[in-house]
């Protein structure tokens, strides 16, 4: 729960700066939150969230 709400923020703040930066348009942004938001419905879901975990657990493993 707390990576995912982790990258929930830091995909919300990268966002804010694209709009900002005027990298990405309000309307593209919409439609891709809503992509995300219905691609977490779908059957995929599962797949992507361990694909997501498996990278997590590698940059945490990482020692510097």
């Amino acid at each position: 729960m707390a990576i995912s709400l982790s990258v929930v923020l830091l995909l919300a703040v990268v966002l804010v700066v694209l709009i900002r930066g005027g990298s990405i348009k309000a309307g593209p942004a919409i439609v891709a939150i809503l992509f995300g938001f219905f691609l977490a419905s779908t059957g995929m879901a599962p797949s992507i969230q361990r694909f997501l975990n498996s990278i997590a657990d590698t940059i945490n493993q990482i020692k510097f």
